[in-house]
């Protein structure tokens, strides 16, 4: 109960900052002299854990291809803001999500580890090493689970049929690239090894999509085996190693979870779900929906058995095998893919009135990627990309949701897009063309993202001197501009008052000016609005500012950053 009343009351807070508080009816946002908050004290332990949801595939695909875009026609749904932003229009570390890149940088060495760490499958172990203890011999990907004693347990998975490399690498590749934005994702990697380092659980089960069980033996395994791909002499297939805690099925892209006291922000409502859309459309991981997502619950006491064991739930996105030029027996439904939804009534309804004249983005494209498919840059959109249907949370997306995700993709420069990619184990043109063709959607994501609201970010107040850096100049997406950057400041009871600074330039894409401190008396409070200034910080990348709001500490004593905004609108 107590942990509850402490997450509505966080929530509040968070609330509080989103709608702001007017300073003497001047209606500017001002945001409290605390420090901002960083983590989100989602992880309160709580007990029983939360019951399995089960969800079921044919009911979503119905709900968000057909009934809820006909409610939301007739709905007024108004997306605003996250729900979860701080003051530094951040995300806070929490259950869902921890600052990964965005926060500080990360070595290839560390986004090739990625969600793994060390625990990996070791494809020279010795022979019968590897001891499967569940099958899985149906669906798009068979394969089955291994237990390695002292490693942990790996579910085995192979490539679609006649899509060789192609799923197993995409799904290496994603997981540490959404494990490097925040995410958290499952330590997936490509594994070669040779068959005798396999063993047979004895008596081993598996039940069918029928509901029918059947042995799962030395027969159904080389069935299985023999639709993997094979690379000198070796077997290719994608290890999974098996989530922490006790799986409680997949979370919901909207509303919360009931059972979940530490549950208090609707998910549609969440920033990192919302902006996955752009890291979604980066990599056409189109099947973005609940089915493919995962809650665990993670037991303080991993050893407690009781009933009312106290944990926290983890929230993970999983299976993004089907990014990168995913095939259909359909080939209208591959070309589609990234350009529209599975059924989609706007396109339905504008070829109606049009007679279906106008030429689609799909109609245009060419199944020229080898391995890829149609995954190409040419007609990338990343504001009119959709994933197979209607996602909740990305379809509240939101301006300011999407230039959050664009500041974190910045930080991916081509050594680690190219590190990204070795990780799919591809073939040495397969590797180029994929490397290539990621470089440039990701350069057309982010002049698209970073050209509207500032693309300042990694603000710093050191005492009296207040830089940011132009991600859009730093990436290149926007060419250097010889105009000088503008600064200005705005103090006084209601931050009216206005003084033109003297940006500066240190290096090529930190962007500095200098605050001047006002006569405040020493015995004024820090919460004084006599305290409270604003500086715009504008970039010669796009027209609208940065807003740092600060606490003036008195000479000698600097400043003390207290909130960040980035503004549709300028105030000059």
């Amino acid at each position: 109960m107590h942990g509850a009343y402490f997450r509505c009351a966080l929530v509040s807070t968070v609330a509080l900052l989103a709608v702001g508080a007017s300073g003497c009816g001047s209606g500017i946002r001002r945001f409290p002299v605390a420090a901002p908050m960083t983590k989100d004290a989602d992880d309160a332990a709580f007990s029983p854990a939360p019951k399995e949801y089960e969800s079921p595939f044919a009911w979503d695909g119905a709900d968000q291809m057909v009934f809820r875009p006909v409610a939301r026609f007739f709905a007024v749904d108004p997306a605003g803001r996250a729900k979860n932003v701080n003051a530094l229009d951040e995300v806070p570390d929490s259950s869902w999500f921890q600052n990964r890149i965005g926060k500080a940088p990360v070595s290839v060495a560390d986004l090739l580890s990625g969600p793994c760490g060390t625990k990996v499958l070791d494809p020279n172990g010795a022979d019968g090493s590897w001891i499967i203890d569940q099958g899985k011999p149906n669906g798009a990907n068979p394969g089955f689970r291994v237990n390695i004693p002292n490693v942990g347990k790996f579910m085995l998975k192979v490539d679609p049929d006649g899509e060789p490399e192609r799923a197993t690498g995409a799904t290496a590749i994603a997981a540490r690239l959404y494990h490097a934005v925040g995410y958290n994702a499952p330590c997936d990697s490509v594994v070669y090894f040779r068959p005798s380092v396999l063993s047979l659980k004895p008596g081993l089960m598996v039940t069918d999509n029928s509901g029918v069980a059947r042995p799962f033996d030395k027969p159904t395994l080389e069935k299985v085996l023999a639709g993997a791909s094979r690379r000198n002499g070796l077997l290719r297939m994608v290890a999974s190693r098996w989530l922490p805690g006790k799986p409680i099925g997949p979370y919901r892209y909207e509303g919360t979870r009931r059972d979940d006291p530490n549950d208090v922000v609707p998910h549609d409502d969440r920033r990192e779900l919302r902006g996955g859309r752009l890291l979604a459309a980066w990599l056409n991981h189109f099947d973005t929906r609940e089915q493919n997502t995962m809650d665990v619950f993670l037991q303080d006491d991993p050893k407690d058995k009781s009933p009312n064991a106290k944990g926290h739930v983890v929230h993970y996105i999983l299976d993004m095998g089907d990014s990168f030029g995913s095939v259909w027996a359909q080939d209208g439904i591959s070309r589609r893919l990234g350009h529209a939804y599975y059924f989609d009534a706007t396109y339905l309804a504008a070829d109606f009135v049009t007679l279906g004249i106008p030429e689609r983005p799909w109609e245009r494209a060419k199944r020229d990627g080898g391995i890829f498919n149609y995954f190409s840059a040419r007609d990338f959109d990343a504001e009119a990309w959709k994933g197979g249907y209607g996602n909740p949370s990305f379809l509240r997306m939101t301006e300011a949701d999407g230039a959050w995700m664009a500041r974190i993709l910045a930080r991916f420069d081509d050594a680690l897009v190219a590190a990204a990619v070795s990780a799919g184990q591809y073939d040495e043109e397969s590797t180029a063309y994929l490397t290539y063709t990621l470089e440039v959607r990701r350069d057309l994501l982010l002049r698209r993202y970073l050209t509207r609201l500032s693309p300042l970010a990694d603000v710093t107040v050191d005492r009296e001197t207040v830089c940011a850096t132009d991600l859009a100049r730093k990436t290149g997406v926007v060419a250097d501009k010889p105009r000088a950057e503008a600064a200005l400041l705005y103090v006084g009871k209601d931050a009216t008052a206005k003084y033109q600074l003297r940006p500066r330039r240190e290096g090529a894409y930190r962007v500095c000016t200098e605050v001047p401190h006002e006569r405040i008396a020493a015995d004024v409070p820090l919460d004084d609005p006599s305290r409270y200034a604003l500086v715009d910080l504008y970039s010669s990348s796009a027209p609208n500012p940065l807003r740092v709001h600060v606490v003036d500490l008195g000479p000698g004593k600097g400043f003390r950053l207290v909130g960040v905004e980035r503004p549709d609108t300028a105030r000059r």
